[in-house]
Order: C-alpha cells, then structure tokens, then sequence
C-alpha cells in the first residue's frame, strides 16, 4: 500500500493500480486477489468462508449495538470506532462453544469482554471521570442504574480546556442480536457548572423490559460544553466526549 502525494489525488484504476481515499489519506495499491466465485464454491477455501460469515456477523453484531445507543454515541465516537467494536465483537464470536466454527454467533460468545470499551479514544471515560460511581442492573425489574456522590468537577473531571459546563449521561439496551433489534432508555444529569464546588448526589435509573431474556448492556458518559453569550455549544462539536460499556449483564 502506497501514500499518494502531490497536488492531484486519484481515484479510481489504472493500469492495475487501484487508487482511493480513507482516513488515513490518499493510498494506491495493486489490484489482485482470487475471484469471488472461486472463494465461494471451492473447497480450498472452506475456511475463508466460515471466516467471512463470523466476521459479518461480528458488524452487525456493531450495528446493533450502535444503533440501540445512538442517541448518546452521536455526542461521543472516534473515527475508528466501527471498526474497533467489529474486531472486539468478533472476538466474542470466536468464544462461542455452542455452535460450529463458520456458524458461531455473538449472542453464545463471552459477551462479557465488552465491558470497558470506549466509544472515543480522544476523549476515554476511565481517563475523565475520577469519581467514585456504582452502576446496577436488576434483571427482574429491568432498572439500570448509575450513582454518584457528590463531587467537586474540577478535581475529579479531566476535562478539555475551554469547558466550563458538563452532564453525565446514561442509557441501557437489550440487544437482540440474532433478529437485529434492540430497546433504548436513557438518563442524564442537567448541564451543570464545571467548578471547585461540589455537585448534589447524582442518580440516574433507565427502566428496560422485566424479567428480559436478552442481553443488557448500560453505557455511561460525559459531555463537555462551553458557555458563550449565555448559550451552551458543545466543546469542540463534541470530539472530547467520553462514553463507554459500564455493564454487560446476560441471562
């Protein structure tokens, strides 16, 4: 793979040189691989087959997840972030016991190596907020919770310069991964004053189905403003976002 320079930038190929764009720049590279019929009818590659057919499932797996919490993943993601949860979910397929090698699925994978990912490298939970919290979600019930005590944000909010307001944000999901579907709730605090002086106990609770047989995950957030004339604008258009797994709680 090759980086092209200079003022003109191609698309498209020539000469068996593919050119194209991607976030990383301008690239070209040489067109080849092996036909995709003979990838899909020959017995030499059974196994790129069943790497193929994990590997969609792995995206969708992603798709369903970020369209369940798109409400909050729109205020706080990375470039990459589709990518990155592909790769983790396709890691869950692989811990699948139950089915065959080609036909294992997310929803029997280890779910549970989820927990912890962060939606925006630019701008990590675990390297924000360094208040105590505890997160909870009651199967029977169906409620995801989130406390936090009172805290002063300056000390305990690693926040972007030019802040000077913030809210925390919550939401879960059931994620029904075999039918790509999924049920959203959400909470969050007021936009409160990025200061010295402690903030009132924060609580926030998002009901789900009760007594689910579904997956449940809970994410959890901070979003960064700035006050200007007496209105809030997102920092930044909200590139410093944090947002990321605190639960993932299967039946």
């Amino acid at each position: 793979m090759a980086k092209q320079t200079g003022i003109i930038k191609l698309k498209g190929t020539i000469g068996g040189i593919s050119f194209y764009k991607t976030t990383d720049g301008h690239l070209a590279r040489e067109k080849g691989g092996v036909d995709a019929s003979r990838i899909a009818n020959d017995p030499a590659f059974q196994r790129t087959r069943e790497n193929g057919s994990e590997f969609g499932r792995a995206g969708k797996g992603g798709k369903v997840l970020r369209n369940a919490i798109r409400v909050l993943l729109q205020n706080a993601k990375d470039k990459r972030v589709v990518s990155r949860l592909t790769k983790d979910l396709l890691a869950i397929v692989k811990t699948d016991t139950t089915n065959e090698r080609g036909l294992r699925t997310v929803q029997d994978g280890n779910l549970s190596l989820m927990e912890n990912f962060e939606f925006n490298l630019n701008g990590k939970l675990g390297a924000t907020l360094f208040a105590a919290f505890t997160k909870a979600f009651d199967r029977v019930t169906g409620d995801a919770t989130l406390n936090i005590a009172a805290f002063s944000p300056t000390v305990r909010i690693a926040a972007p310069t030019g802040t000077t307001h913030f809210k925390v944000v919550m939401g879960a999901s059931e994620l029904d991964f075999a039918n790509e579907t999924s049920t959203f709730e959400n909470d969050e605090t007021a936009i409160l004053p990025y200061s010295a002086a402690d903030t009132a106990a924060i609580a926030l609770t998002a009901s789900l189905t009760a007594n689910s047989t579904l997956p449940v995950v809970q994410v959890m957030g901070i979003e960064f403003y700035q006050e200007v004339n007496g209105q809030m604008y997102a920092l930044k258009n909200g590139a410093y976002n944090a947002l990321a797994v605190v639960i993932v709680d299967t039946p």
